[in-house]
């Protein structure tokens, strides 16, 4: 295909995007624009007019479209076939962290780290930071080393170096148990010639920042820079990113601020936002036409984003056929909703559509359960993107309390829940008790082990005479496990909510007699745990998290839980939400909406069923600002089963109603 031919495929701004060559250039790319396909071709351009491969570089977030870029430049340069041309002149197309490598790598003297330097992955840091938190003479049960690495990792993407932190941390009592820890962490990491994912961007940033050597020397042998997702960056890929193009300025930058939905680990939108005041000769394009959706789903993804107040205005488009009406389902409760996904997905699949290219989306995590549940009833092949339900931490230790009550023989399942929350009961401890030398303990240890046997007892007691859900209920109160969730951040607060959903899919077995609902429960959570199937990259309908979908589409997709306090999200505990956080929920439905080729279903319960106790829920302000001659409501046939209808008294959204089991 000549160069001619390729332009040809370009829209009239794609072209525009192309054909600039020196000198800044924001392209705001709405979902589903091309943008890959302009990327791509803008360096493809440059190399023909003249640009040394080797002067270009590319950069993008995921190494799966690292290298669909640097697959689709290399086919073009062999259609090009540009003579003179060797075999490694390429463009470097990369990922943040894969150029931090490089330019490690290629400084290591200076940064003083051998060249063969280890990189650690997220298990060998998590395993640094618990050995710093036990030479600190601290619990890693109270002071988790996942909640320590998180705060390192968002101080290290914020360019502040442990040294920074320490001196303002203060008299602060948990910035100084983190600065503590830290200083350790850095002392492991540099013991063994390691460093951690952070570390390749921020010391290749400092690097670069201060060394002015250097700095020209990757100023001259980039002189042109693509950045996709820019919407994404962190406050160190946006400094590395503008010390690189700080000489030549043939900066390239793509991204959409209405796709902006990772604050929460530190990206931030002020980046691309700011774009031009940062390049005051800024060219800035628009793209606007949209190749993957209808036009009806546009229309909503269009009404939904336009409320958001921080955004460049811009509106989506297609030449795409009108395109079905999005379906609305109106669900009794989680159970019927999930009944309605899973037996529409069996009726497209029944009529030639694959698995594969059907989408179930949902907001938090906890939602899966009911999903997996009806997908499983109906024998519809389904893959979770994500930790399935019953393989979450919190479920397996709640089930653990269980299984070890019943079982005392069962030292996996102690040794495991033992010290969840702390309870100061360690390894020797824990050797005396397997090898039945207790009377050797100190008797405030004896003490310990003794309250925990009696929990033991006490939780086998209320599995032998009372409800299932009431068992649940009572393992997380008399374990602690429920205080200590809610006095964490919001990771512990998600695992609450999903110890929450744990609680409601017990309220099922209430019906059987209290032995034979609690062992059919933990013979269900078995069984689904070892469903290695799911796993596969299989013909399977795809179950995952509105961002875990980001920059993926499917033909059909159901966006699920469109309940006020779900979708938008309220984060529990928390009375008001910013602005901002209003702001980003809103464009995570744009994302999730903005993932549908063909056809949108849209749904939510009137009723869920949280900690075992019905709610009373509004419809999301979302589905209220969708043009209702876009919507088509879904009837319930082959949902709720009209017989088990009940009438139920007038109440209002949050009221808590009586759940009533039917015979």
């Amino acid at each position: 295909m000549t160069t001619m031919d390729q332009l040809e495929n370009l829209n009239e701004f794609q072209k525009k995007a192309v054909l600039h060559k020196e000198g800044p250039l924001l392209i705001i790319a709405g979902a589903g624009a091309g943008k890959t396909k302009t990327l791509t071709q803008r360096i493809l351009h440059l190399i023909k007019e003249g640009v040394d491969p080797i002067n270009i570089l590319a950069i993008t977030f995921t190494n799966k479209a690292a290298r669909e870029m640097s697959d689709r430049v290399e086919e073009g340069l062999t259609e090009k076939n540009i003579p003179g041309l060797g075999y490694n002149e390429k463009p470097f197309v990369s990922t943040f962290h894969s150029l931090g490598v490089r330019v490690i790598k290629e400084n290591s003297k200076l940064l003083n780290v051998p060249r063969h330097f280890t990189i650690l992955d997220q298990s060998d840091s998590l395993s640094f930071i618990k050995q710093a938190i036990k030479e600190n003479d601290l619990d890693p049960k109270q002071f988790t080393p996942r909640a320590i690495a998180n705060v390192i990792s968002r101080q290290k993407g914020d360019m502040v170096s442990v040294e920074k932190y320490a001196a303002k941390a203060g008299n602060q009592y948990f910035p100084q148990i983190v600065s503590g820890v830290w200083q350790k962490y850095e002392k492991k990491l540099k013991e063994h010639k390691s460093l951690d994912f952070d570390d390749l961007l921020l010391k290749t940033t400092v690097l670069i920042e201060k060394d002015e050597k250097v700095r020209k020397y990757y100023q001259n042998l980039w002189k042109y820079i693509h950045i996709d997702e820019y919407q994404d960056t962190n406050t160190v890929q946006y400094r590395l990113s503008k010390a690189l193009a700080q000489d030549h300025q043939n900066i390239c930058v793509v991204g959409d601020g209405d796709q902006n939905i990772y604050s929460w680990r530190g990206a931030n939108m002020k980046n691309i936002m700011n774009f031009e005041k940062d390049y005051p000769k800024a060219k800035v394009i628009l793209l606007e036409e949209n190749y993957r959706s209808t036009q009806n789903i546009l229309q909503v993804a269009n009404d939904i984003i336009k409320k958001n107040t921080v955004r460049v205005d811009k509106n989506l488009f297609t030449k795409n056929q009108e395109g079905e009406k999005i379906s609305l389902f109106e669900a009794y409760d989680e159970t019927d909703e999930a009944r309605f996904v899973a037996n529409k997905a069996k009726e497209l699949i029944k009529e030639g559509l694959s698995p594969k290219k059907i989408a179930v989306l949902y907001r938090a995590n906890f939602q899966s359960r009911a999903l997996e549940e009806a997908f499983l009833q109906e024998e519809v092949p389904y893959q979770v993107l994500g930790v399935r339900f019953f393989e979450r931490k919190e479920i397996k230790d709640v089930l653990s309390f269980i299984k070890a009550a019943l079982n005392p023989d069962s030292l996996a399942d102690i040794k495991r829940i033992i010290n969840v929350p702390p309870r100061g009961i360690g390894k020797v401890t824990l050797l005396k008790m397997f090898s039945g030398k207790e009377e050797t303990l100190s008797p405030a240890m004896k003490e310990r082990v003794t309250d925990f046997r009696k929990m033991l007892m006490d939780t086998a007691e209320i599995a032998k005479n009372k409800k299932t859900s009431e068992l649940i209920k009572f393992v997380m109160t008399h374990s602690g496990i429920e205080d200590m969730l809610k006095k964490g951040g919001d990771e512990e607060k998600e695992r609450l909510e999903n110890l929450g959903e744990l609680v409601t899919l017990a309220t099922k077995y209430d019906i059987l007699s209290p032995e034979e609902g609690v062992e059919k429960l933990l013979t269900d959570a078995s069984l689904a745990s070892d469903q290695d199937s799911l796993t596969k990259n299989e013909d399977a309908v795809k179950l995952m998290t509105v961002h875990a979908s980001k920059g993926l589409e499917f033909p059909y997709v159901f966006v699920t839980g469109l309940e006020d306090d779900l979708f938008p999200h309220k984060k529990m505990g928390e009375a008001n939400v910013s602005r901002e956080a209003e702001e980003e929920e809103r464009r995570l439905f744009y994302v999730a909406v903005t993932r549908a080729e063909e056809k949108l279903f849209l749904s939510y319960a009137s009723f869920r069923t949280i900690f075992g106790s019905k709610q009373v829920n509004a419809p999301s302000e979302f589905i209220i600002d969708i043009n209702e001659e876009l919507i088509e409501n879904e009837g319930r046939e082959d949902t709720f089963d009209s017989d088990e209808a009940i009438s139920l008294p007038e109440v209002e959204k949050g009221d808590i109603i009586k759940t009533i089991y039917l015979d």
